[in-house]
């Protein structure tokens, strides 16, 4: 089943009174429940793409649909309930509250939901998400008193506390060491695999993007290649 489509997506920025064009007529399906790679040089205009498919962004022109529903002509507000609802993010800086802790920065985003959970319910959530990856012992840790790895942990369990449909990891092991980085790909290879998630790496590093089913190259605005592969992170899936 289709759950994302694009349909000659084109992005252009207005600089004074230069337009410049960043995606030029993108066009991609994906399946619900697939793993794929975005990548490119800096540039190449996949954060530009990544920004449109996590609803962050609208395009200039073209068509967006995720899951059945037309949101290329969305408001922000609309947007920002969407994302809300089906679509989490994991970023290579962490993002998380530096005087918080683990649990209450997982919890955050329960705050902004519709289904207006209470306190108790909502810490009971955070700490289930936790427990998912690995710190069900770190819940009170504030993150200057976690690694680097078990702050990329504590990012992904609150990017799935909404109970997304859509994940986007982006640059998701750019501050990690190489052990810690297979630990935390292997993690989203295990969440698409056992929850069906669709995951959405995106990286310039053609490591990383191994992990995927599926690397889509974009390069001056367009996809370049658009490959399928069998393995991922070195093993078989």
């Amino acid at each position: 089943m289709e759950f994302i489509e694009l349909h000659d997506v084109c992005k252009t920025y207005q600089l004074g009174e230069l337009e410049v064009p960043v995606l030029k007529g993108v066009s991609m399906t994906v399946n619900r429940g697939a793993m794929i790679a975005l990548t490119g040089a800096s540039g190449s205009g996949k954060s530009t793409l990544m920004n449109i498919l996590g609803c962050l962004d609208r395009p200039t022109s073209g068509k967006y649909w995720l899951d059945g529903q037309d949101v290329s002509p969305l408001a922000a507000e609309q947007r920002a309930l969407l994302r809300n609802r089906k679509i989490g993010f994991v970023f290579q800086n962490f993002n998380l509250l530096a005087r918080t802790s683990a649990l209450e920065n997982v919890a955050m985003p329960l705050a902004y939901t519709a289904a207006h959970l209470s306190q108790r319910e909502a810490r009971a959530r955070a700490q289930a998400m936790l427990e998912r990856v690995g710190l069900g012992d770190r819940l009170e840790h504030q993150p200057s008193q976690l690694s680097g790895g078990q702050q990329q942990r504590v990012a992904i369990a609150r990017a799935l506390v909404n109970s997304p449909a859509l994940l986007f990891a982006d640059e998701p092991t750019g501050n990690l060491d190489s052990h810690t980085s297979v630990e935390i790909l292997q993690m989203f290879q295990q969440l698409n695999r056992d929850e069906n998630l669709t995951v959405i790496l995106v990286t310039h590093e053609t490591a990383v993007a191994h992990y995927a089913q599926r690397i889509v190259h974009i390069k001056d605005g367009v996809i370049e290649d658009d490959l399928y592969r069998a393995v991922g992170g070195g093993g078989e899936r």
